[in-house]
């Protein structure tokens, strides 16, 4: 996505970045019960949020990833992880028809937010013992099959709106529809500046 084209989608998670942290403060995104009811949407950003509902839904598993590495020796930054993960979905782009290069830098994107919001949490973590994590989540058994079930479901959306995502309107919508993500999973200031992280590669050249 070029720069122009991100402003909007920027601008917007910006404003509920602010907004966030007035009515939220510190405090983590809610859970599915303490969720806000649903507001209506706008149909021309409803095929989007197949996407921005999948990026949320993975950047919140960030709060996992950094409580299984917290006060160990596991670094935030695994470049031989993160490149079996960009060779896988290189790989399977190519058979669902879609660009490799295209669909690894989306991924490419959300590994970066990932750790955008573990940093934050670690320097949350250290200014603020008592917000620590009580319990290590398990790495392997428990959060990596989590976010591999999410690649396979966040290619199938960008198969599904590989048309969608290459229309010049795409940077509004995906606005709208990161806007939707965001209020539904009320993230907090550091969740949504993730979430800013995630998009950029979401909407094709043209």
């Amino acid at each position: 996505m070029r720069p122009r084209r991100l402003r909007p989608v920027l601008t917007l998670l910006s404003t509920l970045a602010t907004a966030a942290t007035l009515a939220l403060g510190t405090a983590g995104p809610a859970t599915a019960a303490e969720r806000p009811a649903p507001v209506r949407h706008t149909a021309a950003a409803h095929d989007l949020t197949s996407v921005t509902e999948l990026l949320a839904q993975r950047l919140l598993l960030a709060d996992k990833v950094a409580a299984a590495k917290y006060g160990t020796d596991t670094p935030i930054d695994d470049p031989e992880r993160e490149a079996r993960i960009l060779d896988d979905v290189r790989a399977r782009a190519a058979g669902l028809g879609l660009d490799p290069d295209a669909v690894a830098a989306v991924f490419r994107d959300q590994i970066e937010a990932n750790k955008l919001v573990q940093r934050g949490l670690y320097a949350r973590w250290d200014a603020n013992p008592g917000e620590r994590p009580t319990e290590r989540p398990d790495l392997t058994k428990e959060v990596r099959p989590a976010l591999d079930r999410i690649t396979t479901q966040l290619l199938a959306a960008l198969d599904d709106t590989e048309q969608s995502r290459a229309r010049p309107s795409c940077g509004p919508r995906l606005a709208m529809a990161a806007g939707w993500s965001a209020y539904t999973h009320r993230l907090d200031a550091l969740h949504l500046k993730g979430l800013g992280r995630a998009l950029p590669s979401v909407c094709a050249e043209f």
